[in-house]
């Protein structure tokens, strides 16, 4: 007779020293995993884009997130506020030097110019 041991594995999240939470120690936070399967990611579609995880640990954080949603949910939106906060902040506290405009305007005129003097066959 084959006998099953029927034990809970541990769940593979820690909590880094700045309250972050990560998945199975890895450099992969969680908000990351959950807001791509919210967006419609699939399962095989996390295992791909997270290939340094164990497609287990996956499946046992979206089994959490899923038993968690609201708790879970709530920990998503309070990182990507806090990540907005930085955003601004950078973009305040050092604005760029130079916009996008004019960083195109510049590729083309020296695309332009390299065209111009280039030897004609």
């Amino acid at each position: 007779m084959t006998t099953l041991t029927l034990a809970a594995d541990p769940l593979p999240l820690t909590e880094d020293e700045h309250g972050r939470i990560r998945i199975a120690g890895k450099r992969v936070f969680l908000e990351h995993l959950i807001i791509r399967f919210n967006s419609g990611m699939t399962f095989e579609g996390l295992v791909q884009h997270y290939d340094m995880l164990e497609p287990a640990d996956i499946h046992a954080v979206l089994s959490y997130y899923l038993r968690n949603r609201a708790s879970v949910d709530r920990y998503v939106q309070e990182k990507q506020r806090t990540a907005e906060e930085v955003r601004e902040k950078v973009l305040r506290d050092f604005p760029p030097r130079v916009s996008r405009e004019e960083l195109l305007t510049r590729w083309a005129t020296r695309e332009e110019t390299k065209d111009a003097s280039a030897p004609r066959g």
